[in-house]
């Protein structure tokens, strides 16, 4: 059963915040990065480990901290875990090296 994280109940309070973000990084020319992504940075890196008596400040200030060097660096480990599961056996990984 996926419950979600602890921090979600903050989401649609944070939005603007998330928004403000992402305008950050397409000025920067990461245009691609949605809202459902980084949201999805934040809650399985940065708050790993969840505080149980955050305040909603500390959630907007670690969201404006986020650096896109650090959600770049995120975001290239995920796509080489999911292009590792995408090959059905390392002959075929080999194979395609040739």
């Amino acid at each position: 059963m996926n419950i979600g994280h602890t921090y979600d109940r903050f989401r649609k309070a944070v939005q603007p915040a998330l928004i403000s973000k992402l305008e950050e990084f397409y000025l920067l020319g990461y245009g691609t990065v949605s809202e459902d992504s980084l949201w999805e940075f934040l809650t399985k890196k940065k708050w790993r480990k969840p505080k149980e008596d955050i305040k909603i400040y500390e959630v907007v200030e670690e969201i404006f901290g986020v650096s896109v060097g650090e959600y770049m660096n995120y975001a290239t480990v995920e796509a080489f875990k999911a292009d590792e599961f995408s090959f059905a056996s390392d002959e075929e990984r080999r194979e395609l090296l040739k």
